[in-house]
């Protein structure tokens, strides 16, 4: 398996909508087993980000589906940039398989 764990920040006043963008361009993605979206809860713009894949090669494929390129599109301008980003290897647990 392969996991991301990213940060996201968003413009100020922009993050519920850059999340809503995320959590509609991304359900459909073959290879995840996870995508978490969460907001932070010590500031009003960071997103956390967790994903599981059954491989990297998954997760590459999966940036030119057209839904994921379309909500890349409509976030990036909502988007502040970028904090930490963890490249992981998920040894499984809760709905992990």
């Amino acid at each position: 398996m392969y996991g991301i764990i990213g940060q996201i920040k968003a413009t100020e006043g922009n993050r519920d909508k850059l999340i809503e963008i995320l959590l509609n361009g991304t359900r459909e993605m073959p290879g995840c087993k996870l995508y978490a979206i969460s907001a932070a809860t010590t500031d009003d713009t960071t997103i956390w980000v967790t994903e599981i894949w059954d491989s990297e090669a998954s997760h590459q494929a999966s940036l030119s589906l057209p839904v994921v390129q379309a909500a890349i599109a409509e976030g990036r301008p909502m988007i502040a940039g970028f904090g930490e980003r963890h490249i992981v290897a998920p040894a499984g647990g809760v709905g992990i398989a």
